[in-house]
């Protein structure tokens, strides 16, 4: 076990308590990136695993972001300490979504960089829902049933949000399914936080009288 992984964890602002799933919301690239390079950098330096799964059409933008937070990106990727997927790589493999797939993919990763690197900082894009494909709109079922995973680890999970880009209702909903939100620039914990059984059932009841969320 990597001794950094007993440190406290600066983002936003704060450190990072036990829980660890937590939604950014954000108007901008560049107000994304001032607030979470600097996380994504403190866990370079302390030799932890840094996992993000990203647009392939801004992949080489979000690397030229790494560098300039003083990230040695090629070396680190050389080493597999930073790994940056695509969405088709990850949510959107073989051209669908599949909650439960995603799900598993993600324990497979923190499990396996485990033993090496103690601790993993995994940050997600999430527009992928907006991509007119399959299971994509069950997104909100996806992140309440991250949140029977994540209390088993210490890996901080950030799911990134454009506000600009999804609707106000699913921007609740997303909101409900995280116990940590970064809004405004400030980590603070959630109070509208929902646990997964009881997020599930709603969701369940929802679809039962047609009346699911929609992107």
């Amino acid at each position: 076990m990597n001794p950094a992984t007993e440190l406290p964890i600066r983002l936003a602002g704060r450190n990072l308590r036990n829980m660890r799933h937590i939604c950014a919301f954000f108007h901008s690239p560049e107000e994304r990136d001032k607030i979470l390079m600097p996380f994504f950098k403190e866990g370079i330096d302390r030799g932890e695993k840094i996992f993000h799964v990203v647009d392939a059409r801004h992949r080489q933008e979000h690397l030229s972001a790494c560098k300039a937070c003083g990230i040695d990106v090629e070396s680190a990727e050389k080493s597999g300490q930073l790994e940056v997927r695509v969405w088709e790589d990850a949510y959107l493999k073989d051209g669908y979504f599949d909650g439960d797939r995603m799900v598993h993919i993600l324990n497979k990763v923190l499990i396996e960089a485990r033993q090496k690197y103690g601790l993993t900082r995994l940050m997600g894009n999430m527009e992928w829902a907006l991509e007119a494909l399959p299971g994509v709109g069950d997104i909100v079922e996806y992140e309440a049933k991250l949140n029977y995973l994540l209390p088993h680890c210490a890996d901080p999970i950030v799911c990134v949000y454009d506000l600009n880009k999804h609707s106000g209702s699913v921007i609740m909903d997303i909101l409900r399914t995280h116990p940590m939100v970064i809004v405004g620039g400030v980590l603070q914990e959630n109070p509208l936080y929902v646990p997964p059984d009881e997020m599930l059932a709603e969701l369940r009841a929802r679809h039962d009288n047609g009346n699911g969320a929609q992107n």
